[in-house]
């Protein structure tokens, strides 16, 4: 739900029953607890039964409370600062095994990005990369990992990427200079999301370039501006971002346009694997 979720609440209290009104209270004053706690724990906290807080969420509009604790979950995400996602990954993961939990959790993610990867979008955005005259890759913060990822195996199919910088917004500017008509944006940013990465998308879409952004869901910043926008499933791990599946969103990227360049792609990595063994760049014999 694109609106604010939590001055919606706000603004229904006055309607809810005396219950709604002590869940509504928690969730306005701990918001990024109560997004992870499921409706038992959150009836808990309050001392209203389960079963009243599924009906606060039908309430809200939603068909279950599942659906309102992932729409809370995505609002916030973007609220939190690294101290509060310390404290939110505490109250998860409690007493359990941190590699058990994490690594579930990542499994998860991709499994979700897979059913809500739109395949259109996903083609479209593979004949962009192609037919573009020039791409441009940025993401910031964590979101630069990323970008530096796409970067360095795309470059080795495409003679035309560029890497932008994580940098002051006038100096992405002065690296996208020349961005115009027939010109791509890979843009990526997932919350919290980077201002210079919104900038960066705003310019481009001024020049006339068109814009794929690779983010998590269509309440993203970089929607709007996009011609075509991929959503990967992220979430926070402590202070961490979890970047497991638009990686992996990234890698698919990849390999489809890979696999519709296969004589450029092959011609390329003949020329690498020449040099790559004429300057040792690998160990052998291992």
């Amino acid at each position: 739900m694109k609106d604010d979720l939590l001055q919606r609440i706000e603004k229904l209290i006055p309607q809810f029953s005396k219950s709604q009104k002590l869940i509504a209270g928690y969730i306005l004053e701990h918001y990024e607890k109560a997004a992870y706690m499921t409706a038992l724990k959150l009836g808990n906290a309050v001392n209203v039964s389960e079963s009243t807080v599924v009906r606060f969420a039908i309430e809200l509009g939603y068909e279950g409370y599942p659906q309102l604790q992932r729409s809370l979950q995505s609002h916030i995400k973007n609220r939190l600062t690294s101290l509060q996602r310390m404290d939110v990954a505490r109250n998860r993961i409690g007493d359990m095994d941190p590699v058990e939990v994490v690594l579930t959790q990542d499994i998860d993610k991709i499994r979700r990005t897979i059913g809500d990867v739109n395949r259109e979008d996903f083609s479209a955005a593979v004949n962009e990369i192609i037919s573009a005259r020039r791409i441009y890759i940025q993401g910031a913060m964590s979101s630069s990992i990323l970008a530096r990822f796409m970067h360095y195996y795309l470059r080795l199919i495409l003679d035309k990427v560029t890497l932008i910088g994580s940098v002051g917004t006038s100096e992405i500017y002065q690296q996208m200079l020349h961005i115009g008509e027939g010109d791509l944006l890979l843009a990526m940013s997932f919350p919290r999301y980077a201002s210079g990465t919104i900038q960066a998308c705003r310019f481009a879409r001024d020049s006339g370039a068109k814009i794929i952004a690779i983010t998590d869901s269509e309440n993203s910043p970089l929607t709007p501006l996009a011609d075509i926008s991929l959503y990967a499933y992220s979430d926070m791990v402590s202070f961490v971002d979890s970047l497991v599946a638009p990686m992996s969103l990234i890698n698919a990227l990849i390999v489809a346009v890979s696999d519709r360049n296969t004589e450029s792609a092959e011609r390329n990595f003949e020329k690498l694997e020449r040099l790559w063994e004429n300057n040792g760049v690998y160990k052998k014999d291992v």
